[in-house]
């Protein structure tokens, strides 16, 4: 692998953290915020769905501008964008400006996931090897959110929260205009696609896909954005201290995301369908025993549910990667994270709304549901030994 092709996904992979840190930053701040804006945690979780809903629809249009226009200049938009989006979140004085901060926040961290995972496919040199990488950063963003915005929740307050992780991102994206030129992807991403497949194996392979990215992106959204307060319910030394729920909850999260380097590593090694079918079989009964258990006993579980859901990640992003050609790839990604984020954003409501009528154990239980049609879909997936077939060498 080349110096440039390196420092690109240096870059794509700090985006990662960025991109899921702003996007979580409310969930625990939510738990500082107390009577400042008069809501309940229901009703200011709620706040964040327009957010989650730009996260979505923004992936259609930032994909098709990243194969026709520039990747680079897509990627430094979402820097600076979702930097400065965030910092603005944290002056808000009233809901409908926390609400906009957040929506806002959304639209610039929907360019991430279409053209930062196109632009790593198209400089990596083992594929499973970096898409596992790549995600293990998202999900330490997942956990720095709980972590960063407890910690400044705690001390100074929950606009520090927003303000300090959005003027960060600002910087980096500085950085990255500097230090990565806008320049054609590598010619070996060209010749990654398996071709001649059978139509049948592919619109078999892309239903599969379908339900996976549907029932994973519910289940995804929904666990990340519950576990700091299902954390703050049922485990009492925890309980009533962001800085604590945030960082048991960080450490969930750095934890279950080792799960992306063991799939990736997996992923070089084995067909896609063989390491799909028995990381799925992990996700449902993980959320069942997430809905029933309180105490320390909960870590285990939640450990559990969490490792399956971010390893499903890996899985969905390496099914793209080896059914699209390079040319058309970010769109191919924006589509899959389109349907992922559409889903995704019904989270917010299904866990307020769920959690209103019967706790989480109601909530734990209906996302369980979604892990089963996981595993489902999992057993139609084509299983193609040439997936194996070694790529082309890259060029030092």
């Amino acid at each position: 692998m080349t110096a440039a092709s390196r420092r690109v996904i240096a870059f794509v992979n700090a985006g990662h953290v960025i991109d899921h840190l702003h996007m979580l930053i409310l969930p625990t701040a939510v738990l500082g915020m107390g009577d400042a804006f008069g809501l309940s945690y229901g009703e200011l979780l709620a706040l964040s769905l327009g957010g989650f809903i730009a996260f979505g629809a923004g992936s259609i249009p930032a994909g098709w501008l990243g194969d026709r226009w520039s990747r680079r200049n897509m990627m430094a938009v979402f820097f600076l964008g979702i930097g400065a989006a965030t910092a603005l979140t944290g002056l808000a004085d009233t809901p409908w400006q926390l609400a906009a901060g957040i929506t806002l926040v959304g639209v610039f961290g929907s360019i991430y996931h279409p053209v930062g995972t196109a632009m790593l496919t198209a400089h990596a040199g083992r594929l499973g090897r970096e898409i596992g990488i790549n995600g293990v950063w998202g999900n330490l963003g997942i956990a720095a959110a709980a972590l960063v915005a407890g910690g400044l929740t705690q001390w100074f307050g929950w606009r520090m929260a927003f303000v300090v992780p959005g003027v960060v991102a600002v910087a980096v994206g500085l950085l990255f205009l500097a230090l990565v030129p806008d320049a054609p992807a590598p010619a070996r991403a060209a010749a990654r696609t398996t071709a001649n497949l059978p139509r049948g194996v592919v619109v078999r392979a892309f239903s599969v896909l379908a339900v996976t990215t549907v029932a994973g992106g519910v289940v995804f959204n929904a666990a990340t954005v519950s576990l700091p307060k299902l954390f703050d319910e049922r485990l009492l030394a925890v309980a009533g201290t962001p800085l604590g729920v945030g960082a048991l909850v960080s450490a969930i999260y750095a934890l279950g995301a080792t799960s992306q380097l063991i799939i990736g590593h997996l992923l070089d090694r084995y067909t896609l369908r063989r390491v799909f079918l028995p990381l799925a079989a992990l996700q449902a009964p993980g959320l069942l025993l997430a809905a029933t258990v309180e105490g320390w006993a909960l870590v285990a579980p939640a450990l559990l549910m969490m490792f399956a859901i971010f390893g499903q990640v890996t899985i969905n992003d390496t099914m793209v990667a080896k059914y699209t050609t390079e040319s058309w790839r970010a769109r191919a990604y924006a589509v899959r994270y389109f349907v992922s984020f559409a889903a995704s954003a019904l989270a917010v409501p299904l866990v307020g709304g769920l959690h209103a009528a019967g706790g989480f154990a109601v909530v734990y239980q209906v996302l369980a549901a979604f892990g089963l049609a996981i595993v489902l879909a999992a057993v139609a997936f084509p299983h193609r030994p040439d997936e194996l077939e070694p790529a082309p060498a890259p060029a030092e």
